[in-house]
Formats: structure tokens, C-alpha cells, sequence
């Protein structure tokens, strides 16, 4: 008696000899599949641009997890080379929520390159305020270096403006002590742009660590000493030269600088006529100029 083939065994038989594997998760929707997960499934990305947890931070989050559940799904992608799931963002929520010992979480799954993966960390990341600058110009840079963004079509991508993006950028100018101390936040952005481009940087740090200086101080500290120039030691406070203005003309300077909170002159000219200039030292000066000058809506 002849017994029939069975088509499923045959192509079962064939796909082992050939060396067939069994056929990749289907295609994802374009905006994703929401599943409940196993939370050890889960692994964090070495492209997060958010390096450090705050960890009073991550207790408030799993007493608020435990009590109300995960509101917000942690999104991610397959992960064929390490099996389960790779985080995309919610890399905080998942170690919060591990503290909050759930054993399932909800998640997002997306098909997403690795271009993709950096973009969404950042983007994810700066929109709900969880990086410090130096990791929030770190995940800048490495996306205009990798994948070859403009600062400007960078700026449009993560909805900020384009002095933002290159005042944040320039943090990383800084040497490394500092970038340090921006990150453990005693120092702020603002301290540092001022420091960019300082040889004597470290030496200005100390001081506005000891004298609890404020980013105008610094500012203002800055405008009045010469920036160290290379192999020429630190900086001395400029003497200003003569400038044989009346009264009424440096108290018209004193006025604005005291309004600006920058170094304003007065040049006189023929007649009536004369030069208004404001002394900027970064680019965040420069838009804060320009704001006042426009107003708050210029943008």
C-alpha cells in the first residue's frame, strides 16, 4: 500500500536539508504593536544617550509605578542577536519598574534602524527633560557625526531652536573637570558657556564654586579680564583707558549695562550722531540680546 506524502512533513524535510531557518517575526506596523511583556525580556541600549539614573529619582518612580501601574509604555525594537527586546526609550521607567518588582510590562514594539533607535532615544529624552547638557550635547554630536545631520536640520528633528543646539553643543568644548561638574549639576549650562574658550577655566570653576558666583557674575568676571591666551598663563583684569565721556553719557552706559547686565558703550560722533555697542562673550548672550531687542515671541 502506497501511503500519500504529506506535503507539511516535506517541506519541513527539504527546509532542514537545505539549512532554511525558521522565518523572522513578521513585519511590525508602521507605528508599532503594543504587547505585554515579560520584563526580563527587556535589555537596555548602548545608544541611549542618558547615562546616569538618578537613583532618589528611580525610588519615586517605583513607589509611583507600584501604586498606579506602568501609565506610560516603554517602547522597543526586536533584537535578533541578543533575543527579546532592545529599549528604545523608557530605559528609566524599566529599571524603576523592575524596583517595582512587576514582573509584565506594557511595551511598544517597533521595527526601527539603528539610526532610528538614536534619534527616538534623543528625542524622547530631551522632550521630557531627562539628560543633563553634557549628554544632551553628547547625543547631538554623535548624530551630526554618524549619520550626518546639520545643526539645522537637527534643531527642526528634536523641536529646539538652532542657538540652543549649538550653545548646548559647545559644552563639550570644556575640559573634561568641568564637563564633570555640569553633569553632577554644580555647575549650570549657563556657568559653563561662559568658561568656553577659557585656559583658565578650571581656575574660574573653583572660584565660582567657593563664592557661590551666579551666571551673570561670571558673565561679568569674564567681560573684565582678558581670556588666557595659549603658553601666556591666566588672565589680568584690563585697565580701561580714558575715555574723556561727561557724566550724562556714562551714566546713560551704566544704566543699560545695569539693564542688559552686559558691557554697553557710548561713542560719540559728529553733531548728534554716535555708536551704541554691547559687548556679547557667547552665543547665548547674543540671543538673549536679540530677545530683548524683539521680544520673547521672536522665534
Amino acid at each position: 500500500m502506497v501511503v500519500p506524502l504529506q506535503k507539511g512533513r516535506l517541506g519541513r524535510g527539504l527546509a532542514s536539508l537545505i539549512g532554511e531557518t525558521p522565518q523572522a517575526e513578521a513585519r511590525l506596523p508602521v507605528h508599532g504593536e503594543q504587547r505585554l511583556l515579560p520584563i526580563a525580556e527587556l535589555h537596555p541600549s548602548g545608544r541611549n544617550p542618558r547615562k546616569t539614573f538618578d537613583e532618589a529619582e528611580l525610588v519615586d518612580l517605583a513607589n509611583s509605578i507600584r501604586a498606579r501601574g506602568l501609565v506610560q509604555p516603554i517602547i522597543a525594537r526586536p533584537d535578533p542577536q541578543r533575543g527579546g527586546y532592545e529599549i528604545v526609550a523608557g530605559e528609566r521607567r524599566w529599571r524603576a519598574a523592575q524596583r517595582a518588582s512587576l514582573h509584565n510590562v506594557t511595551v511598544i514594539v517597533r521595527d526601527l534602524s539603528d539610526q532610528e533607535v538614536a534619534e527616538f532615544a534623543l528625542i524622547e529624552n530631551v522632550q521630557r527633560a531627562d539628560l543633563n547638557a553634557i549628554e544632551e550635547a553628547a547625543g547631538y554630536q554623535e548624530l551630526i557625526e554618524k549619520y550626518n545631520y546639520t545643526q539645522e536640520v537637527l534643531a527642526e528633528a528634536i523641536g529646539k531652536s538652532r542657538s540652543h543646539l549649538a550653545n548646548t553643543l559647545r559644552l563639550l568644548k570644556l575640559p573634561a573637570r568641568i564637563q564633570a561638574l555640569v553633569k553632577e549639576g554644580k555647575l549650570t549650562p549657563g556657568h559653563g558657556r561662559a568658561l568656553v574658550g577659557r585656559e583658565d577655566a578650571e581656575k574660574l570653576a573653583e572660584q565660582i564654586l567657593a563664592l557661590n558666583l551666579t551666571v551673570r557674575d561670571v558673565e561679568a568676571l569674564v567681560q573684565n579680564t582678558d581670556p588666557a591666551p595659549a603658553g601666556r598663563g591666566g588672565g589680568t583684569p584690563q585697565t580701561p583707558e580714558p575715555k574723556g565721556k561727561d557724566a550724562d553719557t556714562r551714566a546713560f552706559e551704566k544704566d543699560l549695562s545695569d539693564a542688559l547686565g552686559l558691557n554697553v558703550e557710548v561713542q560719540r560722533g559728529s553733531g548728534e550722531s554716535g555708536y551704541l555697542s554691547i559687548k556679547y562673550s557667547n552665543f547665548e548672550q547674543l540671543d538673549y540680546i536679540r530677545s530683548r531687542l524683539l521680544g520673547p515671541f521672536s522665534h
